[in-house]
Formats: structure tokens, sequence, C-alpha cells
């Protein structure tokens, strides 16, 4: 058993779907919610990102769309065709729930939290305004955890 906390919140702060259609899938789902049909944004370059998938670098992206649902946030994400573990979920699964994301400060203690608990890094990569991973626990849960660690603003 790990002694340190997992995660900071005890709160979701994201739910993730990865969709092979991001148009379709954002304007079905906007339907469902009364909700405006949000933008969709487009990762940048491994130069940018500093992403990494299975330990090597990472050039894989993704268009990304976000529905604001109070606490917690729908994330829809539709993978290019460069390995991620986006793209493998999609290829193995289909359309789906990808993973649950919780906000945390130290992120690499984190990491090394959930590695020490048998959950292994997949992927991880860096945003404006902050760093994400994934860890694996998909056997436990049949979805990932996402760690989000946000830069402090003044």
């Amino acid at each position: 058993m790990v002694s340190e906390p997992f995660v900071d919140e005890k709160s979701v702060f994201q739910i993730c779907f990865v969709t092979a259609d991001m148009e379709k899938t954002k304007t079905w789902l906007a339907g469902l919610l009364d909700m405006p049909v949000p933008v969709t944004h487009v990762t940048g370059p491994r130069s940018e990102t500093a992403a990494e998938y299975l330990g090597e670098p990472m050039d894989a992206g993704c268009k990304l769309a976000f529905f604001e649902m109070g606490n917690t946030t729908i994330e829809l994400i539709e993978p290019d065709a460069n390995p991620s573990c986006w793209r493998d979920f999609l290829d193995r699964n289909g359309p789906g729930c990808h993973h649950i994301a919780f906000k945390v400060g130290g992120i690499k203690q984190k990491i090394a939290t959930f590695e020490k608990g048998g959950h292994p890094l997949l992927q991880k990569g860096e945003f404006t305004g902050g760093r994400y991973a994934y860890v694996d626990t998909e056997p436990q849960l049949g979805i990932l955890v996402e760690l989000l660690e946000f830069d402090a603003r003044d």
C-alpha cells in the first residue's frame, strides 16, 4: 500500500471521451446538453508540447473541445494517426471514455506515487499554463487517470 495520496483534491476535474469525429461528436453532445457547440482546439507541435509516449518523444497531436459543466469539464479528444495513448484507445475500443482527470501539485512526485502503486506512466506533455500525465489505471478502472498540474497564476 502506498502511503502518499494519489491525488490532491477529492473531486474529478475532467472526464474525457475519445472520438473519431470531433465535429459530429461535439455537435451531438452540445444538443444533448443544450449547450453551445464549443470551439475546437488543435495541439501544438512537439517543440511546444515536449510530449512523450511510453518514454519516447511523441509526434502525435489531437483536436480538443471542452464543455464546462460546473466543477467538472467534459473533454473530447480526436487523435491524429500517430502513436499515442489516445490513438491506441480509439483503435482498440472505438469511441468512449478515455480518462478522468484530477488536479495535482508536484506532478513528478504524483507520477512516482502512481508508479510505486503499480500504475506506470504512459504519456505526458506540456500545454500553455501547465502539464499533464496519463497513468495506467485501465486494469482497475477500465480507463486511465490523468494528472493535471497548472502553473501558479498571479
